[in-house]
């Protein structure tokens, strides 16, 4: 019989599960939109600040082109202003239904996660696009082209950078998670690092919004570290072994 202290704390219909679901989506979307809403007062700083690696002027294609820009740009700041909301109302849908001592770690996870993230997008910001830029721009002028690049173009290349850096340096909670869950063991991560580095490649090819190797190396590196990392999250926060487990219990 499970302890009282490790019950799931609630159960409730399909219907009442799917009202609650609704009504947090709705919290969600409401306060995107709010968010969003704020920044695009402040659209065309935020563009200026995007513009700002890049060294060159942007230029518009179409005539809504700025005008949506300034949309994705808002939709996005607003976006990520509010994911703390966004984890929250995630977490008060499905604690619930966990157990006690996994709604401890799961807090933990959930604020580790967030606190990755925005690591990845400051390495994004002050490390990765600015030299990625450099690379690109400057590969295209050494071959006599001259750079014209379009406000979308920039903007949404950008946006998919900031992102991929974003859930790239989430690596640690993912490994972390799935040796919490006994899905693997850090012997067995650290038995396999030759095939993680073959995985991180792959994932470094899909996750850049370019095709370019050097986009990929600065994407492959920091992935490589957080695999390491995560091993040793796994280490710190995995499942102990039932031997481990009981010899806690006598101490």
């Amino acid at each position: 019989m499970v302890p009282e202290r490790d019950v799931p704390t609630g159960r409730m219909p399909l219907l009442d599960h799917l009202a609650e679901l609704r009504h947090r989506l709705i919290v969600c979307a409401v306060g995107v939109l709010a968010a969003a809403a704020g920044a695009f007062s402040f659209s065309d700083t935020l563009l200026k600040w995007l513009i700002a690696p890049l060294g060159t002027d942007l230029v518009f294609l179409a005539p809504t082109e700025a005008f949506w820009v300034s949309l994705k740009i808002s939709l996005t700041v607003g976006l990520l202003l509010v994911l703390p909301l966004i984890l929250y109302q995630v977490w008060r849908f499905i604690a619930p239904a966990l157990y006690r001592s996994e709604r401890r770690y799961g807090v933990v996870l959930i604020l580790a996660s967030y606190l990755f993230f925005l690591g990845g997008l400051a390495f994004c910001g002050l490390v990765a696009l600015p030299f990625a830029l450099k690379f690109l721009i400057g590969f295209g002028i050494e071959r006599g082209l001259r750079p014209m690049i379009s406000a979308e173009m920039y903007v949404d290349f950008t946006i998919k950078f900031y992102l991929a850096f974003g859930l790239m340096f989430d690596l640690p909670v993912a490994v972390t998670l799935a040796a919490r869950m006994g899905l693997v063991t850090p012997a067995f991560l650290a038995r396999n690092r030759r095939y993680a580095l073959l995985s991180n490649a792959m994932l470094a090819a899909i996750l850049t919004p370019t095709s370019d190797v050097f986009n990929m190396a600065v994407m492959l590196v920091p992935l490589t570290l957080l695999y390491e990392v995560g091993i040793l999250g796994a280490k710190l926060f995995g499942r102990r072994t039932p031997l481990a487990e009981a010899a806690a219990v006598e101490v």
